[in-house]
């Protein structure tokens, strides 16, 4: 198989899809790696390496698209990279069709056959390859969190850990998952007060276990959102819904409830947001001001530490990599039910329920 791996163009996207150890097992195996120019160097990998590892070196993107028969990629496509996508070509990266509905459409009308890394998901539950930029970003959310409260940043000029004397900071995470753990971790470690809002009473269980006195729990219900948004100097989105468009759990009303200068960072907001009043923002102009609260809606947050982030990413990227192109699409379809679930789009079809409902299109069950 001829593998095509595309310098990211997403505002200050500074990953890449593939580390040069994934390129030797890759060629190894008999494939060919095409890998754009300069592809690696915000993550800190040089082109020498890639090279080294047996990749062909390619000046365009153009070109990689027009010869690849599957693309790696780490975000989605954007407008400008549309019309290089092929019919029949493996589309294998971060999609987020839910949000990201223009797209949807140009698969479906392109028959690009669309493997979304969020939606691939194990026996138990679990989204392996959206784990490790959840941990990421998850962690993130506080620190720039914390940035926002700054008062230069516009913030109200308040050091979430406090000092002797002086009340800590309140973070309120809404979701505990993956994210909601991570960003609970982070808030922790600077000395902030937490909560965390879950709507899974044993998940609520698990979590006081683990934190202890370091947190209180609360069920995720309107009124305990409200009361948690209105003491909070820091709010964390963190719910997330596999594949499915993030559900508005944060109000406007809630919102204007927040101290002014107060701060809110939605990690959910590559699905949507899970705050009525986010919208995407990019790492060029990250944050806005709405209802007197300072909005952090950055789409790609993990974008921003591209060595931790590449190096996360690929660990559990390259395993599905490898079946793809050592089995062929519908072969490894067939071996895999996970990656069965990351099928969005085939021939023309949107074939994941949740993103179908989101675009507006029928849902067509494919089976291998």
């Amino acid at each position: 198989m001829i593998i095509g791996v595309p310098k990211e163009i997403k505002n200050r996207e500074n990953r890449v899809a593939i580390v040069p150890g994934g390129v030797k097992m890759l060629v190894d195996a008999g494939h060919r790696v095409l890998v754009e120019k300069s592809a690696g160097l915000g993550a800190g990998i040089p082109d020498e390496k890639y090279l080294a590892a047996g990749a062909t070196m390619i000046g365009s993107a153009a070109e990689i698209w027009g010869s690849a028969d599957m693309i790696i990629k780490v975000k989605e496509p954007i407008a400008q990279e549309f019309a290089l996508m092929r019919k029949g070509q493996i589309l294998y990266t971060y999609l987020h069709l839910a949000a990201a509905q223009e797209l949807g459409h140009e698969l479906v009308k392109r028959g690009v056959n669309s493997i979304a890394y969020e939606t691939i998901q194990l026996a138990n539950g679990s989204l392996p390859l959206l784990t490790p930029m959840s941990e990421v970003a998850g962690r993130m959310s506080v620190q720039v969190g914390a940035q926002c409260l700054q008062k230069h940043s516009g913030g109200k000029g308040l050091l979430l850990g406090g000092v002797p004397g002086v009340r800590r900071g309140r973070v309120s995470i809404v979701g505990g998952g993956v994210v909601g753990v991570h960003a609970a971790k982070m808030a922790i470690g600077l000395g902030a007060r937490v909560t965390i809002l879950d709507v899974n009473a044993a998940r609520l269980a698990y979590l006081d276990d683990i934190f202890g006195h370091d947190i209180d729990t609360m069920m995720s219900n309107p009124e305990n959102i409200a009361d948690a948004v209105a003491e909070s100097d820091l709010v964390v989105g963190a719910v997330l819904i596999a594949g499915a468009k993030a559900p508005r759990l944060v109000t406007r009303d809630m919102v204007r409830t927040m101290e002014p200068g107060s701060a809110i960072v939605d990690v959910a907001i590559d699905q949507g947001g899970c705050i009525e009043t986010i919208r995407p923002t990019t790492h060029d102009n990250p944050v806005f001001v709405e209802e007197n609260v300072l909005h952090y809606g950055v789409t790609n947050i993990p974008g921003d530490v591209p060595k931790t982030s590449t190096y996360a990413l690929t660990n559990v990227t390259l395993k599905y990599a490898m079946e793809l192109a050592n089995k062929g699409l519908e072969k490894a379809l067939r071996d895999s039910p996970a990656l069965t679930l990351g099928l969005n789009t085939y021939q023309g079809k949107v074939t994941y329920g949740a993103v179908a409902e989101a675009l507006g299109l029928p849902y067509e069950r494919v089976t291998f």
